[in-house]
C-alpha cells in the first residue's frame, strides 16, 4: 500500500459479511488505504468485550492496492487490537465501525459492539468514528449513512480529534437525504420490558432479549434521539474519561469511617 495515502481501518460488529460493511468500505473509496478487518460472524451487543480465554485467528479474504480485507474469530474490539499490534505495519490515520443494522443513539452506545471498536480506536489515539443506520429491516438502505459517514470520514482526516474524544453518527430511517448533521448530545433514558419469554419444546423456560427504549423526562432538544426523529443524523463526540468531575467535590466530603 502506498504509505503517502492516509490508512483507514475499517470494522463492524454485524460481521464481514454483513451488508452495511460493504457499503462502508464502497463509500470510503478514494479516501486513502483501507484494511477491513471485521468479525468473521455477528457480534452484536458485545460492547468493549475482548477475547482472554482462548486463541484469536485471522485469515486474509483480499488484497488489493488500495484495499485488504480480514476475518477474524474474535469481537470488534479484538479486531483493532489484533490489527493494529500484529498485522498493520503502522497506527491507522482513521478508524471507522459500521455502519451497524440498527441504532446506536442514546444508551446503547454502552452495549453496541460496533462502539466498543470505536472506543478501543480512541483509546489507542486514533480518530474513531462509529456509523450507524435506524433500521433493523433485512434490506435496509445504507447509502445515505455511506454517504455521511464518507462527509465526516473527510472531516476528521482534515482536522482530527481532541485526544479522547471519539464520534458517534447515527442516520435515521427514512426514504432520500437526511435533513442534515446535527451535532447533538446523548439522550438519557433507560430500556423497559427487556425479554420476551417463550417456554420450548422441551419445558425450559427461555428469555429472549427485546424492549423499549424510554427517554428521560423532560430531555434536551438536542440530544440525539429528538434529532433523529426530526430527520436528522445525529453527531455527538463521545469521551473516553467517564469521570464525573462535577461530582468530585461532593465525594470528597463524605466520611469514609468505619462505625
Amino acid at each position: 500500500m502506498n504509505k503517502e495515502k492516509p490508512l483507514i481501518l475499517i470494522t463492524n460488529d454485524d460481521g464481514i459479511n454483513a451488508k452495511g460493511l460493504k457499503q462502508l468500505t464502497d463509500s470510503l473509496h478514494g479516501l486513502g488505504n483501507l484494511v477491513v478487518f471485521a468479525p468473521d460472524g455477528p457480534r452484536s451487543g458485545m460492547s468493549c468485550a475482548i477475547t482472554s480465554t482462548a486463541p484469536l485467528t485471522c485469515t486474509m479474504m483480499q488484497q488489493g492496492e488500495n484495499l485488504t480485507v480480514y476475518r477474524c474469530s474474535g469481537t470488534p474490539v479484538d479486531c483493532v487490537k489484533l490489527a493494529v499490534n500484529e498485522i498493520l505495519d503502522r497506527t491507522p490515520d482513521l478508524l471507522i465501525s459500521g455502519i451497524n443494522h440498527g441504532g446506536n443513539q442514546a444508551v446503547c452506545v454502552h452495549y453496541s459492539g460496533t462502539m466498543g471498536a470505536v472506543t478501543e480506536g480512541c483509546v489507542i489515539g486514533i480518530p474513531s468514528l462509529g456509523v450507524s443506520l435506524s433500521d433493523y429491516t433485512p434490506d435496509a438502505d445504507f447509502s445515505e449513512a455511506g454517504r455521511l459517514g464518507r462527509m465526516v470520514a473527510q472531516l476528521m482526516l482534515a482536522k482530527g480529534l481532541p485526544h479522547g474524544t471519539c464520534l458517534n453518527l447515527n442516520v435515521p430511517d427514512m426514504a432520500g437525504r437526511v435533513k442534515g448533521i446535527a451535532v447533538c448530545r446523548q439522550a438519557g433514558g433507560r430500556w423497559i420490558r427487556e425479554f420476551d419469554r417463550e417456554t420450548d419444546a422441551n419445558g425450559q423456560i427461555q428469555y429472549w432479549l427485546t424492549g423499549d427504549f424510554v427517554r428521560d423526562k423532560p430531555g434536551h432538544p438536542d440530544d440525539d434521539t429528538r434529532m433523529l426523529d426530526c430527520g436528522y443524523a445525529s453527531l455527538v463526540p463521545c469521551r473516553i474519561d467517564v469521570t464525573d468531575y462535577a461530582f468530585m467535590d461532593t465525594l470528597k466530603t463524605w466520611q469514609f469511617t468505619e462505625e
